[in-house]
């Protein structure tokens, strides 16, 4: 079960994920973490050709859904564990914005943090990962290489970075 909340974040209710991703639009939250290393660079994870949502496409490094009675920053905790085997982090909340396609509305927890250790994509959750440089991502904008939520994303919260 997913918590419902409204823009701010305020829980309203609950659903199935079947519920929120079958184009019902109902707000949900979700956590993403940005992980740089010193040189700068920004680790995105590919998305395995199984998943519902943009397959086969890079995206943030950790991106996962709050379950119902969980905070952001415990479902943030949780899902770097799960997804890149990290458990020693200092994430920085960077903001939260509603993210909206055809088939969902997501209200997205922004964070970030700084990485340079041992990282261990989950085989069973992605299909890999890796860092990027600025112009990497620069030039697989808008080619259909990454998720549109990422761009919007890295646009608005991370270009400068």
């Amino acid at each position: 079960m997913f918590p419902i909340v409204d823009v701010e974040g305020r829980p309203t209710g609950s659903a199935t994920r079947g519920e929120c991703h079958g184009g019902s639009k109902l707000l949900h939250p979700v956590v993403h973490l940005h992980v740089f290393n010193a040189a700068g660079e920004l680790y995105l994870q590919k998305r395995p050709s199984w998943k519902d949502i943009q397959p086969g496409k890079w995206d943030t490094a950790v991106g996962g859904h709050v379950a119902l009675g969980e905070t952001a920053e415990e479902a943030l905790r949780r899902e770097v564990r799960e997804e890149l085997g990290i458990t020693d982090f200092e994430a920085v909340f960077v903001g939260k914005y509603v993210f909206e396609s055809p088939r969902e509305r997501e209200l997205v927890y922004i964070y970030r943090c700084r990485y340079d250790g041992a990282i261990c994509p989950s085989a069973v959750e992605l299909d890999g990962g890796r860092f990027w440089t600025k112009d990497e991502i620069a030039g697989a904008m808008g080619q259909g290489v990454l998720t549109p939520n990422f761009e919007q994303e890295y646009k608005l919260y991370l270009e400068g970075s």
